[in-house]
């Protein structure tokens, strides 16, 4: 998995209410494809590969997870929502609602590093 130390540091600085849930969440994403890393922009936990995938959309009451252009990628991603052009999120309440969406989470990133594979 491509870990990134700021990543690292910027759960540490601040206590995170749904920390677990998050760091879960960054695992499911790295582990989805190798060519996906992460870095900080917009002062948040953002996942990159050929462009921006999605960035965290911390909160007290779940995790979110901001699909920048969600709207292009590639095939079916039902737990996706949003009619912004181009946004979509992806909402969890907890860690276990996290891992019950672990096979979407993966669906998403690959369709959309298989996506951006072929764009070129």
């Amino acid at each position: 998995m491509n870990w990134n130390p700021d990543v690292d540091h910027w759960f540490e600085v601040k206590e995170r209410p749904m920390a677990d849930a998050m760091q879960r969440a960054r695992e499911i994403i790295l582990s989805a494809d190798d060519r996906v890393a992460e870095t900080i922009k917009w002062s948040t936990p953002t996942f990159v590969y050929k462009g921006n995938i999605l960035s965290f959309t911390p909160s007290k009451k779940g995790v979110g997870l901001m699909f920048h252009n969600g709207a292009e990628i590639p095939g079916e991603h039902p737990r996706m929502a949003g009619d912004n052009r181009l946004v979509r999120t992806m909402r969890f309440s907890d860690l276990n609602d996290v891992e019950s969406g672990r096979a979407d989470i993966e669906r998403a990133i690959v369709a959309w590093c298989d996506w951006r594979e072929t764009a070129e």
